[in-house]
């Protein structure tokens, strides 16, 4: 029987949620404490230049199924742009490009693994190495290494400094915004097998070509016409529970009766409005502190010329990671994002130290920036942007649905939960999130479920299966 669900918090998990509920006929409510959809993954108005900024630039790739099924509901699919090819620095300023060749699957990066001047001929063959370990382990495999990080992983596959400062740490910082010492190994991997192993659509990636605010926008009018609300500006300050079971939200305004209440919250979110008795309650919400958080540091800045011409590009072993082509203004002026993941230890740093370290790392790539003026540089730090998918967060990942057993006879029925941390089988992630959600709703629901996978390639699956 269909009924009233409260959705808290109107991030990527959240509005995932309340559009597969509403599909299925439950009087969706979403409580957003903030005045725009999106949580972490959305944008501002910067005050001195009337600018819109994103919080942090956000990617996908071809194998987020769910993210991509999320962004039909919506209809903003066309709103991503989507490339073939990644760029990368090389220390000697020159360019390498990853693409896929028309080999089938796994061999349609070794064309540009070969050619990659960045790695020796050592470094190559290590890579080979490791990926060939990763794409025989298959899935199986993989979910033996939760009880270790990728160094270690690395370590064992005979990875040395060089190659992971050159190869392995900017696709992993990217990915799963944790060092090498800090990420679960399972997630690691998982990042090669599905993104890079299984296909060339799968590596594909896409990047939004509007205002991260203005891509999640669409889901207030959709939840609103399926008969629902969003209530903006909307803090949950409690979760009502009588005889075990939800009976609602308590903001700071009112209290709103619900059935079924679904927490899309941010983990510490969620852990500031628990009082000791849910905690003790529900096994699900005692070790939520365990997850830990994970910076990032986005940096807007707008030079007075253009001096960029890749649509982005990946700075092995430099302190920026990424930069992104943002666009150009009618007056000439270009903006760039430059991409800190993984960014603790810059949550410190000064405004002025932070320009001058990453217009370091932009003059090293593009030398003619030195002669540019800079007009606006806008850092932006998210200090809590990600959960930390270390080994050690990965047992207290939550599941969605309450367990009817437990010490005190249960978890708390009718309380569901969705987030980029709870169980999803991703790391910290868009289509974790997604996914997250998705789940969530089923369980509500008892209808609907993922998106099934991209299908790897027909050889992919064979060498995966006779290991």
């Amino acid at each position: 029987m269909n009924g009233k669900v409260v959705v808290l918090g109107g991030g990527l998990a959240g509005l995932a949620a309340s559009l597969r509920l509403a599909d299925a006929g439950w009087s969706v409510i979403v409580l957003e404490s903030r005045r725009r959809l999106g949580g972490r993954a959305s944008s501002f108005e910067d005050v001195s230049t009337g600018r819109t900024l994103d919080n942090c630039q956000h990617v996908l790739m071809g194998c987020c199924t769910n993210l991509l099924d999320f962004y039909a509901r919506l209809g903003v699919e066309d709103s991503i742009e989507w490339y073939s090819q990644t760029h990368w620095l090389r220390p000697d300023g020159g360019r390498d490009v990853m693409r896929a060749s028309r080999l089938p699957a796994p061999f349609h990066m070794a064309g540009s693994l070969r050619r990659m001047r960045l790695l020796d001929r050592s470094m190559k063959r290590q890579v080979r190495r490791a990926m060939w370990r990763m794409l025989r382990m298959g899935v199986s495999g993989r979910l033996t290494l939760r009880n270790q990080n990728f160094s270690n992983l690395l370590d064992q596959w005979g990875q040395d400094t060089q190659v992971r400062k050159l190869f392995w740490e900017p696709i992993i910082l990217s990915a799963c915004n944790l060092s090498l010492e800090r990420v679960a190994a399972v997630h690691a991997v998982q990042v090669f097998q599905d993104g890079f192993l299984a296909g060339a659509w799968h590596s594909t990636m896409g990047v939004p070509a509007i205002p991260l605010a203005d891509l999640y926008a669409p889901a207030a009018d959709i939840i609103c016409q399926a008969g629902g609300e969003v209530r903006f500006g909307c803090t949950a300050t409690s979760i009502g529970i009588e005889h075990r079971r939800v009976i609602g939200v308590q903001t700071k305004d009112e209290f709103v009766r619900a059935d079924v209440v679904l927490s899309a919250l941010p983990w510490e979110r969620l852990d500031a409005i628990l009082t000791d008795a849910d905690r003790d309650t529900d096994a699900r919400l005692g070790d939520l502190s365990a997850l830990g958080h994970s910076a990032i540091l986005g940096v807007h800045i707008v030079f007075d010329r253009v001096v960029m011409d890749e649509p982005h590009l990946v700075l092995p072993g430099r302190g920026v990671h990424w930069i992104f082509r943002k666009g150009i203004d009618a007056d000439g002026s270009q903006h760039l994002h430059a991409v800190i993941s993984a960014a603790d230890e810059w949550m410190g740093r000064s405004p002025d130290d932070i320009r001058d370290a990453v217009l370091s790392d932009i003059h090293a790539a593009y030398p003619s920036s030195r002669q540019a003026s800079v007009l606006l540089c806008r850092p932006v730090k998210e200090r809590r942007a990600t959960f930390a998918a270390t080994m050690e967060a990965e047992s207290s990942r939550p599941s969605a649905s309450p367990s009817p057993v437990g010490p005190q006879g249960g978890d708390i029925e009718g309380l569901y939960l969705a987030g980029d941390w709870c169980r999803s089988g991703w790391p910290a992630t868009m289509e974790g999130a997604v996914r997250s959600g998705y789940l969530a709703a089923a369980a509500i629901s008892g209808v609907g479920e993922l998106v099934p996978d991209a299908p790897a390639g027909g050889l992919v699956r064979f060498l995966a299966k006779t290991r």
